[in-house]
């Protein structure tokens, strides 16, 4: 029943992904309501504002945790012998940004009357991922953002950084005959996924309007 296990890994990947824990972290914290604050994602960035600069790092690690944690369930279900593995391996953190960043747990109906789905970016969720996949990108990952993030000062470009990075390391890797080159369609398709999210800034930035550190 390889694809009914595929389904259940995704739809739980899904799930893991759309806890929404800026959402909890910002609450318990200020009692505040993270989605009526700032950009009104419930990222990290968002939520060091709401609630200060622990609450952001708290946010941040539990938000990658949540991806990190989809590729092990995916490799937990299906055995290295299985030929659905490595697709389950990029599918599953896939779904966790896509939880995070759609998360069916802040489902809300709009003053229209529309129901609109409120999450983040994916920013932290694409890191876990990554990270998931093959540990030793972080070596690559971590300081390069946070060169990127300190001279450049726009959280939205450090973002997409993120997959951008991890397309790079994963190609290299995989030419190398080192890491199957379905990692590279993970970053490929998490960096479409980031743009997309973040349309707006994105505007922003070509207007010359978006503010430094905005979310």
């Amino acid at each position: 029943m390889p694809i009914l296990q595929a389904f259940v890994v995704l739809l739980m990947s899904y799930l893991l992904g759309s806890i929404p824990f800026g959402w909890v972290v910002v609450k318990v914290a200020t009692g505040r309501d993270i989605r009526g604050i700032e950009s009104g994602r419930t990222g990290g960035t968002n939520a060091m504002r709401a609630a200060g600069c622990l609450a952001g790092v708290f946010t941040a690690v539990f938000d990658g945790a949540k991806a990190f944690l989809a590729v092990y369930l995916a490799r937990w279900v299906f055995p290295e012998t299985s030929s659905l593995r490595v697709w389950i391996e990029i599918a599953a953190p896939l779904m966790a940004i896509m939880g995070h960043n759609y998360s069916i747990f802040l489902l809300e109906r709009h003053e229209s009357g529309r129901l609109k789905i409120r999450g983040g970016a994916g920013g932290a969720p694409c890191f876990g991922g990554a990270l998931g996949l093959w540990p030793p990108i972080g070596l690559f990952l971590f300081p390069l953002i946070a060169l990127i993030f300190l001279f450049g000062g726009y959280a939205s470009v450090t973002t997409l950084s993120i997959a951008m990075i991890a397309v790079v390391v994963f190609a290299v890797r995989a030419l190398q005959g080192l890491l199957p080159w379905q990692y590279v369609l993970y970053g490929l398709l998490a960096e479409l996924i980031l743009l997309w999210a973040l349309r707006p800034n994105l505007a922003r930035l070509r207007a010359g309007t978006e503010r430094r550190h905005d979310p």
